[in-house]
């Protein structure tokens, strides 16, 4: 009887569990490629080909981890939590990278400063699937919109095991941040 409660109480959490994804196979999926970001910092995980159609959908992960971190430090900006990142402890997998699927996991970590014109607001990449990334070129596109008298901070080069490469760029947003104008 005990055995016969607990396989019903199994179908039921199955149904459910299908039914929170919609029938979808690709919603789970797209659960697993969201980035979830507090104050300390934004984490993700890309699980998927590496190359759709010659595009290094894989590397794209990085750009969409860019974006979520300089939203996350506007907002924790506004909220006077002042931060940057902790580019020290950026943590970077690509598990399978070369094997055409791959578990791209990544944590941007935060670091509290204590004065406005400390913090960033403002956060990019430049990086290489398996080859150089081409920072002296980011550098030239960025400088536009830098604040007068400011400079890019640039991370030292992150690779993975796997040979993923990544430079990761912070610096203060010329409209959120006016008054650190030097």
């Amino acid at each position: 009887m005990l055995q016969q409660h607990i396989f019903i109480i199994l179908i039921i959490g199955s149904f459910f569990s299908c039914k929170n994804n919609n029938g979808n196979p690709t919603a789970l999926l797209q659960k697993q490629n969201e980035i979830i970001c507090t104050d300390n910092s934004c984490h993700g995980t890309y699980i998927g080909p590496e190359f759709t159609n010659g595009s290094d959908v894989a590397h794209q992960f990085s750009n969409k981890m860019s974006a979520e971190v300089g939203n996350q430090l506007k907002q924790l900006y506004k909220e006077e939590k002042y931060s940057k990142v902790d580019f020290q402890n950026i943590e970077m997998s690509t598990k399978g990278m070369g094997s055409g699927n791959v578990t791209y996991t990544l944590t941007i970590p935060f670091k509290t400063v204590e004065k406005p014109c400390q913090a960033y607001t403002s956060f990019d990449h430049v990086g290489g699937w398996n080859h150089t990334p081409a920072l002296a070129s980011r550098k030239n596109q960025l400088a536009k919109v830098l604040l007068e008298g400011e400079n890019l901070d640039i991370s030292e080069l992150k690779t993975t095991s796997e040979g993923l490469q990544e430079y990761w760029i912070q610096w203060k947003n010329k409209e959120i941040q006016l008054d650190c104008l030097k």
